[in-house]
C-alpha cells in the first residue's frame, strides 16, 4: 500500500506540475517540458488537460490506492505507447524529442509493473 501512496504522490507532484504549467503556461511548457521539441499548438493544452486527470485521479489514489490503479495501467500503456511510436522512432531518425520526458516514461515503464496489483485489477 505504502507503494501505491509514493507512486500517487510522485503522480500528484509531476503531473500536477506538467499540468498547471501546460495548461497556463502553454508557451513555457513549450520550451521546458517539451524541449522545444514541439511546435506550440494547443495540443500542448490538451496535454495539460490529460495530466491534470491524472493529477486529480492521483489525489483520490491517496485515499482509495487499490480502486485508482486504472489510472497507472493507463499511465503504463499510454507511456509505453508513446516511447514505441514517438520517442523510439524520432531517436533512430535522429530528430528533436523531449528527452526528459522519455527518461521519466522509461521509469515508470519500469517502476509500474512492480506496484500495480495485477490480481486486484484483473478480479474486478
Amino acid at each position: 500500500m505504502l507503494a501505491l501512496k509514493t507512486i500517487y504522490l510522485a503522480n500528484i507532484l509531476v503531473a500536477g506540475w506538467i499540468s498547471i504549467v501546460s495548461l497556463f503556461f502553454p508557451l513555457h511548457a513549450q520550451k521546458t517540458i517539451f524541449s522545444n521539441s514541439v511546435a506550440y499548438s494547443e495540443v500542448i493544452r490538451l496535454t495539460g488537460a490529460l495530466w491534470g486527470a491524472i493529477f486529480i485521479l492521483s489525489v483520490l489514489g491517496l485515499w482509495f490506492p487499490q480502486k485508482m490503479q486504472l489510472v497507472l495501467l493507463f499511465q503504463l500503456l499510454y507511456k509505453t505507447t508513446w516511447i514505441l511510436f514517438v520517442a523510439l522512432p524520432a531517436i533512430l531518425s535522429n530528430l528533436p524529442y523531449p528527452k526528459g520526458m522519455a527518461l521519466f516514461f522509461i521509469v515508470w515503464m519500469i517502476v509500474l509493473p512492480g506496484i500495480i496489483d495485477w490480481n486486484y485489477l484483473f478480479t474486478l
